[in-house]
C-alpha cells in the first residue's frame, strides 16, 4: 500500500466536473450544488434510463477500469438511442473501496471516451451522481435524452407486415466472454471480440425517427428482446436465424454451427439496435444509419415466433437452449 496515491470523495467529483461537465447550452447548472439545472428543448420529451453494473456480475472482475467506465456509459446510451433519442446529460454513482489516483484516473478517461465515441453532433454532460464506499464495486449511471414530443420509438410500435432489422452484427460479446479467461494483454484493443464486450458499438437512433415502428437494444440475447417487442406489440414474427448478421472474427471463433446460431440468438450484451419497419423504410434507415443494418425476418399476425434455417426448415427450440442473457443467473 505504502506509495498509493488514494483519491477521496471531492477530488473524483472534480475530475468529472473538470473533463464533462456543463459543455452544453441547456446545462445551466452541472457538478457542484445539491441538484443539477438543466433546460429541455422546447417541444421536446425527456426520456431517462438507469443501469446498474457490479463487478463479477455484469462485468468480469479482472476487466480493465477504463472498459469499465466505458461500458457504464454506453449500455445506457443505447437505451436512448433505441428509443431515437438524443442523450444530453448522465448522472454517475459509483459504490467502491477505497480508489487510488491512477483507478480514478482511468475511470474518469473510460467514462470521457464512452461520450466522444457516441456518434451524435453534440455533446455529453455529466451533471451530477453520488459515491460511496462498499466491499463490492458498483457503478450506476443514469441517461437523459430528449426526442421530439410524441415520436419516441417504443416497443408497441411493431406492425403486421413490417420487416425486423438489426444493426452491426450478434453475438460478439458471447464470444467474447467464452475467450476471456484465455486473452492476451492488450485484448481489448486487439481482439474483436473481446472489445466488443467491453467496449459496445455506439449508435446514433435519431434516424428511427419517422421511419421505425418499434426498437429496443439487444441487451439480454436476440431472441429474447426481439420477444420484448412481439409482446408489446401484440403479434408474432418469422425470424431467418441465417441470416443474423456476422463478424468474420464470430465464424472464426465458434466451435460448430450450434455454438455459432447460440452466440448469435441468445448471447447477451451486443447493444445493437433490433427494430420493425415498413419495406418502403428500409432503405432510408440504411441510409441514415451510421452503421450495417440487416434484415433478419417479418412480423406476422400470428402469435409466437418461428425460426427458420437457410433451406426454410423450422429449427427446434432445444437449439437455443440458453434462453438468454440473465444477469441473476
Amino acid at each position: 500500500m505504502a506509495g498509493r496515491a488514494f483519491v477521496r470523495e471531492f477530488e473524483l467529483i472534480d475530475a468529472l466536473r473538470t473533463c464533462l461537465a456543463a459543455r452544453r447550452d441547456d446545462t445551466r447548472l452541472g457538478i457542484g450544488d445539491d441538484a443539477g439545472i438543466l433546460a429541455p428543448l422546447p417541444h421536446s420529451e425527456l426520456l431517462v434510463t438507469t443501469d446498474t453494473l457490479i463487478r463479477d456480475r455484469h462485468f468480469p472482475g479482472d476487466t480493465s477500469v477504463f472498459d469499465i467506465g466505458y461500458k457504464a456509459v454506453a449500455v445506457n446510451l443505447s437505451d436512448i438511442a433505441a428509443m431515437g433519442g438524443a442523450p444530453a446529460w448522465l448522472t454517475v454513482s459509483l459504490a467502491a473501496p477505497a480508489l487510488d489516483r491512477a483507478w480514478a484516473d482511468a475511470f474518469v478517461d473510460g467514462l470521457q471516451a464512452a461520450c466522444a465515441a457516441y456518434p451524435g453532433p453534440d455533446p455529453i454532460d455529466i451533471v451530477g451522481g453520488d459515491t460511496t464506499r462498499a466491499d463490492q464495486l458498483m457503478v450506476t449511471v443514469t441517461a437523459i435524452g430528449h426526442v421530439p414530443s410524441g415520436q419516441a420509438i417504443r416497443r408497441s410500435g411493431a406492425r403486421v407486415g413490417d420487416l425486423i432489422a438489426v444493426t452491426g452484427t450478434l453475438g460478439d460479446a458471447a464470444a467474447g466472454l467464452v475467450r476471456w479467461p484465455q486473452r492476451e494483454p492488450g485484448a481489448s484493443e486487439t481482439d474483436p471480440l473481446i472489445r466488443r464486450l467491453v467496449r459496445p458499438d455506439l449508435r446514433d437512433g435519431r434516424a428511427l425517427i419517422g421511419r421505425a415502428t418499434a426498437a429496443l437494444d439487444v441487451s439480454d440475447g436476440f431472441l429474447a428482446d426481439l420477444g420484448h417487442i412481439l409482446t408489446a406489440s401484440n403479434v408474432g414474427a418469422r425470424l431467418a436465424v441465417d441470416d443474423l448478421p456476422a463478424a468474420h472474427a464470430l465464424a472464426a471463433a465458434a466451435p460448430d454451427l450450434t455454438t455459432f446460431r447460440r452466440w448469435q440468438a441468445t448471447g447477451g450484451d451486443d447493444y445493437e439496435l433490433c427494430l420493425t419497419a415498413p419495406a418502403d423504410q428500409i432503405g432510408p434507415l440504411r441510409d441514415a444509419l451510421d452503421c450495417a443494418l440487416t434484415v433478419v425476418g417479418e412480423i406476422t399476425a400470428e402469435p409466437g415466433l418461428t425460426c427458420l434455417d437457410r433451406h426454410g426448415q423450422c429449427l427446434t427450440a432445444d437449439v437455443f437452449s440458453q434462453a438468454g442473457w440473465d444477469h441473476f443467473a
